[in-house]
């Protein structure tokens, strides 16, 4: 049976989505810290920078799904557009310590709003019309490659801008001369962020549509907002198989922490120089976000082979696990032969995790309704979060070397186990099926959107 046109073109649309709103974020990643470093801000500043950003994200993530449950996946998302493009231009052109970490903490609210409304429209235009037996897992590897193929254009542009500024006749010093000092070549990449912020907010306006909702009055907000949060809350306390997708998220979460904690000083200790070692990191992070990209485009090949979505999990888990535990076992090393297992672990990681996160949200999007589904998503975002903070402050107290490498490969190990058959499969939940719905006006056979996308 042929496709249908409106799936093919909700597809499109999210992977366009996700493209347009991680591009402006990945061009941040590879000059953030020297920027904040030329402005003359020390590392205990941009450490709390960077707490600023988490300490925000962690705590709006439930109250903003349970938002965009009740105003919807729209609204919310060009919000978390327009915060992020305030936040970007107030990182590239702040100089006071107070609007950079107020920059970091938009940063952090743009991606609380974020971490759910376009994946739910996703799942919710494709049932609508294909009803709540339909096919996810192939739409979500796709946003899901997407995202990191963005995350690694982004970090290679962001990185090589400014080195491109300064060759020749150096248009980057004579920028800085031009607007007299306020915009460095460090800034450029923020800059060009904050001008995809603006065609993505626009095509998340146009391409996005909804069915109508009712009005939602600011008492309608303070009522549905909490009582969604309670039920995202309580998702994981009645229901086994998305307590084991939460845990497997946090897991996940304790795995890039170590990597992304422990891989820059890797760095520059194999290449003799902090600076080199940032290109090096800064080509990793390429390399991660490409591994991630393909593993999330094999997570339907994958869940074939194994024999299911939770087969599916337990292998991919069990291969980032033992990509974090080579690295550990190759850190006390510096010759070619451990550098290259190195090499091959840091792969094994993002790859793992990228086949298992289609496969996990898969069985997530199919326990949990739609009135709730942006919520369950927030709920499994704060737990990758928390996790995350928790093994990195675990790690700040461990000896440098093998141990606090092998601590994240304990815990990513641990949510593999988690995936063990132990009986036959697990039935529906009865909430998961959604109420009935007329076919959405968002997407039509006549109408099969854009071809863009990754």
């Amino acid at each position: 049976m042929t496709e249908p046109l409106v799936i093919r073109a909700a597809r499109r649309r999210y992977s366009t989505v996700c493209v347009l709103f991680w591009l402006p974020l990945g061009l941040a990643i590879a000059p953030q810290v020297l920027l904040f470093t030329e402005r003359g801000m020390t590392m205990a500043a941009i450490a709390g920078f960077f707490a600023a950003h988490s300490l925000t994200a962690a705590a709006l993530e439930l109250p903003t799904g349970g938002l965009s449950d009740v105003l919807g996946r729209r609204a919310v998302l060009a919000t978390a557009g327009l915060l992020n493009l305030v936040a970007l231009v107030l990182v590239g052109l702040g100089t006071a310590p107070w609007l950079l970490g107020l920059g970091m903490a938009l940063v952090g609210a743009g991606r609380a709003l974020s971490s759910g409304p376009a994946e739910a429209w996703y799942v919710d235009t494709v049932q609508a019309h294909c009803g709540p037996d339909a096919e996810l897992r192939t739409g979500l590897a796709r946003g899901a490659a997407a995202t990191s193929a963005a995350l690694a254009t982004g970090t290679l542009v962001g990185g090589a801008l400014p080195w491109l500024l300064g060759l020749g006749p150096d248009l980057g010093a004579q920028l800085s001369a031009a607007t007299s000092g306020s915009v460095l070549p460090l800034s450029v990449p923020m800059l060009l962020g904050a001008a995809v912020e603006v065609v993505f907010v626009l095509y998340v306006l146009t391409a996005l549509r909804e069915p109508p909702r009712p009005a939602a009055t600011a008492h309608d907000v303070l009522r549905g907002v909490p009582a969604t949060v309670l039920d995202g809350l309580r998702l994981g306390s009645r229901d086994g198989l998305v307590r084991r997708v939460l845990l497997s998220a946090g897991a996940a979460g304790g795995a890039l922490a170590t990597v992304e904690l422990l891989t820059p000083g890797r760095a520059a200790a194999l290449t003799g120089t902090t600076e080199s070692g940032a290109v090096l990191f800064a080509a990793l992070a390429c390399a991660g976000y490409l591994c991630h990209a393909l593993g999330s485009h094999l997570a339907p090949l994958t869940a074939r082979l194994a024999g299911g979505s939770e087969r599916a999990i337990l292998v991919s888990l069990g291969g980032g696990a033992s990509g974090v535990l080579l690295l550990g076992a190759t850190a006390a090393f510096q010759t070619v032969a451990s550098t290259v297992l190195a090499a091959v672990g840091y792969a094994l990681v993002y790859l793992g995790l990228g086949a298992a996160g289609p496969s996990e949200n898969d069985l997530l999007h199919r326990r949990v309704a739609s009135a709730g589904r942006a919520t369950a998503l927030s709920v499994q975002s704060l737990a990758l979060q928390l996790t995350a903070a928790l093994t990195g402050l675990a790690i700040g107290f461990l000896p440098a070397g093998p141990p606090r490498w092998l601590l994240g490969g304990a815990v990513l190990l641990t949510g593999a186990v988690l995936w063990i058959q132990r009986g036959g499969p697990t039935p529906p939940a009865p909430s998961a099926t959604p109420e009935p719905q007329a076919a959405s006006p968002a997407l039509s056979a006549a109408d099969p959107g854009p071809v863009t996308g990754r």
